[in-house]
C-alpha cells in the first residue's frame, strides 16, 4: 500500500468533519474494524466498501489507492513548464510529456507529481482533465492553440502565461521536467505515442480504463529521461 495512504484517508475524513464511527456506519463496517483499517492494520476493505468510501470523500478509487487527490493548479504549472522548455508542442505530445512527468515521479516517490489519473486513450495515456484544462488555459489567454497544416494542434505559451509563477513545482520536479523535455525534444508525436503504447500501464488497461501507476514501477525510467 502507498506509504501515505492511511494518512490521506484520515485527512479526508477530518476535512469532512466525520468521526471514525460515522465513516464505519456509512461503509457498513464495524467501528473497531474501521479504526484498525485507518491505522494500517490487517483489516482490508472489500471493493464495495472501498467504493462507498471513495464516494463519501468525492474521489475515485484510483485516487484513494494512490493516496493523492489531483492538484489542478500544479498540473497547469507543469504544462507551462514544458512549454517554457519546449517552446511549442503538439497537443498530443504535450499530454504524453505530462504522463512521463507524473509516472516518472511516482517511480521514485510513490506519489505522482500532480495527483492526476490517466486513462488509456487511442493516442496513449491522457489525464482525465487534460482537455478541459487546456481549453481553460486557452480561454484565459495563458496558452495559444493553433492548427498545423497536418491537422495537429500546436500549443504555445503566451506572454500572459509566461508571467505565471511556477511556485508549486519544486527544483527536483523542474529538473525532471527539463530532462524529459530534452530526451523527447526531437522526437515526433507519433514516436512518443508508439512508445507509450508499449509500456505496461497502457498495455494492461482496457480502452478508456485508468492506467496503473503501480505497473510503471516495472518500467525502466532511463528510457523516459
Amino acid at each position: 500500500m502507498i506509504k501515505n495512504y492511511y494518512k490521506f484517508i484520515k485527512e479526508l475524513r477530518t476535512k469532512k468533519g466525520l468521526s471514525q464511527a460515522d465513516v464505519a456506519k456509512k461503509i457498513d463496517i464495524s467501528r473497531s474494524s474501521y479504526i484498525s483499517f485507518e491505522r494500517g492494520g490487517s483489516v482490508e476493505l472489500s471493493l464495495c466498501q472501498a467504493t462507498k468510501l471513495a464516494d463519501l470523500f468525492g474521489i475515485s478509487l484510483e485516487e484513494m489507492k494512490t493516496g493523492q487527490a489531483p492538484n489542478y493548479s500544479k498540473y497547469k504549472q507543469m504544462i507551462l513548464a514544458f512549454l517554457r522548455s519546449e517552446g511549442s508542442v503538439t497537443k498530443t505530445k504535450l499530454a504524453k510529456l505530462l504522463y512521463f512527468a507524473d509516472f516518472s515521479w511516482f517511480y521514485y516517490n510513490l506519489q505522482s507529481m500532480s495527483g492526476m489519473q490517466y486513462r488509456r486513450m487511442q493516442y496513449g495515456p491522457v489525464s482525465d482533465s487534460y482537455f478541459s484544462i487546456i481549453d481553460e488555459m486557452a480561454d484565459k489567454g495563458e496558452i495559444s492553440i493553433d492548427p498545423k497544416e497536418d491537422g495537429a494542434m500546436l500549443i504555445s505559451q503566451t506572454r500572459s502565461g509566461a508571467m505565471i509563477d511556477l511556485s508549486e513545482i519544486n527544483k527536483k520536479e523542474v529538473e525532471l521536467i527539463k530532462n524529459i523535455e530534452k530526451k523527447w525534444k526531437d522526437k515526433k508525436t507519433n514516436e512518443i505515442v508508439d512508445f507509450t503504447h508499449k509500456q505496461l500501464p497502457y498495455m494492461y488497461a482496457g480502452d478508456n480504463e485508468i492506467v496503473s501507476y503501480g505497473l510503471f514501477t516495472q518500467e525502466n525510467p532511463d528510457e523516459i529521461y
